[in-house]
């Protein structure tokens, strides 16, 4: 494992985390009283809060499958969450056995399941970084002890903007990521919105809010911003059930109404 070993890293068990939750929502077991008591008062303000967890579980299937068949092998996911299989290592490296994964969370329940982040192809790579997000400087000089920068490098960034404010720098962060990037390479975004609700929206930032947490959920025009200067896959930035369904994993939701997130993928030039 790469950087400082923050195995002894103690977990909080008294404030929830977004991980853990999401660990939740997908049925998980690695996940405390606290976590599930806020999920469940989520789920009172969205009742789909599990289908929000698989659809965007789906979309990183298909755009890693869509970028390692497309000759991007190396990735570098920040906010990773719990192990959930496949993890994304297995769905790049069932296309490209060479492929080379890095990790990045900063729950110490995450690192405590690391080594299931670690299992590679005898071919590839795979590693884990116990670091911040919002240490974009750390999280790259690390990453490049396993990764080669000289060659295109997917940055999947998957339901982790909307935790970071504005004022915290979430733009400076998506900046500074892809400035280190080279040519070739591509941006990966997923992020929940507020757009088809905007009340209940409200209810979950007031929820998050008590619990010493941000939640900054942002409309379509503001997370294609993220983009700026990056050139976007087609369809654009979609809804995550609408980015490329024809590479399979659609998840089946009920009703009509659209599960409230956007993703969206883009190459450097």
């Amino acid at each position: 494992m790469t950087g400082q070993d923050h195995r002894a890293t103690e977990i909080d068990t008294g404030k929830p985390h977004p991980a853990r939750m999401y660990d939740w929502f997908l049925g998980g077991k690695d996940n405390y009283p606290v976590d599930e008591q806020m999920a469940r008062q989520l789920l009172t303000l969205d009742a789909r809060g599990r289908d929000m967890a698989r659809v965007n579980r789906a979309f990183m299937h298909r755009a890693t499958r869509w970028l390692a068949e497309k000759g991007v092998h190396q990735f570098l996911d920040i906010g990773t969450g719990i192990p959930t299989e496949p993890n994304l290592h297995q769905i790049a490296q069932r296309t490209a056995p060479g492929a080379r994964v890095v990790y990045c969370d900063n729950d110490p329940i995450v690192l405590a399941h690391a080594a299931a982040l670690l299992r590679s192809t005898p071919e590839g790579a795979t590693e884990y970084i116990q670091a911040d997000a919002r240490r974009p400087g750390t999280i790259l000089a690390e990453a490049g002890k396993v990764l080669d920068f000289g060659r295109p490098v997917a940055l999947s960034l998957l339901a982790l903007l909307h935790f970071i404010d504005d004022e915290d720098g979430a733009a400076g962060l998506v900046a500074e990521l892809v400035e280190q990037l080279p040519s070739g390479s591509y941006l990966v975004l997923s992020h929940t919105t507020g757009d088809f609700d905007p009340e209940g929206a409200a209810r979950a930032r007031a929820l998050y809010r008590e619990r010493g947490m941000t939640l900054r959920l942002r409309s379509r025009a503001e997370l294609t911003a993220f983009f700026d200067g990056l050139e976007l896959v087609e369809p654009g930035v979609s809804l995550s059930a609408d980015w490329h369904p024809e590479l399979g994993e659609v998840i089946d939701v009920p009703g009509d109404e659209p599960i409230p997130g956007y993703a969206g993928v883009a190459r450097k030039p």
